[in-house]
């Protein structure tokens, strides 16, 4: 393994420091506001939700990392989105990255910004200003004050998400870590979903960008909690240089490296948000093997998991195996259901359902016992070639209706 898990958030990485705190925009007086800074320049990548609708703070962040913008810090309140808010949205953005930059002495520009909550409603900035000084005041880099960042930006979770790996680049020790949020309204596309990943690594910005990107196709675009894209899906990733490492300018060997660990950690943040889905029990991986191409294969996967009826199953502890193979027929991959294999498998064991498109001899109370733990895995082999992948989701319960009919109370 070319890395190693640490435990560690956004501090991890030299030169990170956060904070968090609560600046009275939540009605329940929780932190609501967190505070991402390096003193060194960062190059900054991202990716973006595909809906139309994007909230401001999403156009901000689209324009800054367009322009190659050198970034000091994140700015991130949780309790409004800050969508559907017109030109006083805009200047809400603005007016937060211009106070924070006064307080922390970097330009205006070199501040990003980030929104989650409520869509609709204008951010009240009376709050963001209380906040943000005390947010420059309690910055550190300590393991705490990661931690405190990642409750922060918090809304329907029920549990922070973060994680860091140390890895090895041209004799240097290098960090990632990172950390994010989101429950509910999850199925990105690039939900409420925000993740935050910080880098000492050097690293040209062109391939800064191409790594992200590669690896946000492979987990957090292979997520889903209920089929709604948010308005304000984000991930950024900021690299500040301060491990010294010989910069990575080509896709080399150390690129390689990099690639392999910030995958691991967008891994661990996207099955984390997928764990804990508004009102979930369980957290569901569906696996598509022999496949003709990674396409095919994800665009299967990605059916299976957000399949209501399927997500209900497993919430019921049921092996209703027809609505898995229903799900993958109205997917729009071609494939040859006469010839499928399905299993499920657990911490339980292990069940083969269909064999070759038509059920097995399985036992209902074996495939029961597998479907009730925590983690459910669904492997489909559809013998058609050599490509695999992987999508993660959660199971519907009735605790989701009753999180999302009074949200905005």
């Amino acid at each position: 393994m070319a890395f190693e898990i640490i435990d560690g958030g956004v501090t991890a990485a030299k030169g990170f420091m956060a904070a968090g705190a609560s600046a009275g925009i939540k009605k329940n007086g929780q932190k609501d506001m967190a505070l991402l800074y390096s003193k060194n320049p960062c190059r900054a990548a991202g990716t973006f939700t595909t809906n139309v609708v994007k909230a401001a703070p999403v156009r901000w962040d689209q324009a800054l990392i367009a322009q190659q913008t050198p970034i000091h810090a994140v700015v991130c309140n949780s309790g409004v989105a800050n969508a559907c808010t017109g030109q006083e949205g805009m200047d809400a953005c603005r007016d937060t990255a211009r106070e924070a930059g006064q307080l922390l002495n970097i330009p205006e520009a070199s501040v990003l910004v980030a929104s989650t909550g409520v869509i609709g409603q204008q951010i009240p900035m009376d709050q963001i200003r209380q906040g943000l000084p005390v947010l420059a005041k309690d910055l550190s880099d300590s393991r705490g004050a990661a931690a405190d960042a990642a409750q922060a930006i918090m809304t329907t979770d029920t549990m922070q998400k973060e994680t860091a790996v140390t890895l090895t680049l041209g004799q240097k020790t290098v960090h990632i870590g990172g950390m994010c949020k989101g429950s509910g309204m999850i199925h990105p596309n690039m939900c409420t979903m925000l993740s935050f990943v910080t880098t000492d690594a050097c690293i040209s910005q062109e391939l800064l960008q191409k790594a992200l990107s590669q690896t946000v196709t492979d987990t957090y675009n292979m997520i889903s909690v209920d089929g709604d894209t948010s308005t304000n899906d984000t991930v950024l990733l900021l690299a500040n240089g301060l491990a010294e490492n010989p910069e990575i300018t080509e896709e080399d060997a150390d690129y390689q490296t990099f690639l392999e660990a910030l995958y691991i950690v967008n891994e661990t943040l996207a099955k984390a948000i997928a764990g804990d889905g508004e009102g979930c029990t369980a957290l569901i991986e569906a696996k598509i093997v022999g496949a003709e191409t990674k396409q095919q294969a994800a665009t299967l996967a990605r059916s299976i998991i957000s399949s209501n009826l399927t997500k209900a199953a497993v919430c019921g502890h049921d092996a209703n195996w027809g609505r898995i193979l229903c799900a993958m027929g109205y997917s729009g991959a071609t494939f040859d259901p006469e010839i499928v294999d399905l299993y499920i498998e657990s911490a339980a064991g292990r069940s083969q359902l269909m064999k070759d498109g038509t059920a097995t001899a399985y036992s209902e109370e074996e495939a029961t016992r597998i479907l009730s733990e925590k983690a459910v895995t669904i492997l489909a082999d559809i013998k058609m070639g050599e490509a695999a992948a992987t999508a993660w989701g959660c199971d519907l319960t009735h605790e989701y209706i009753n999180i999302n009919a009074d949200y905005r109370s």
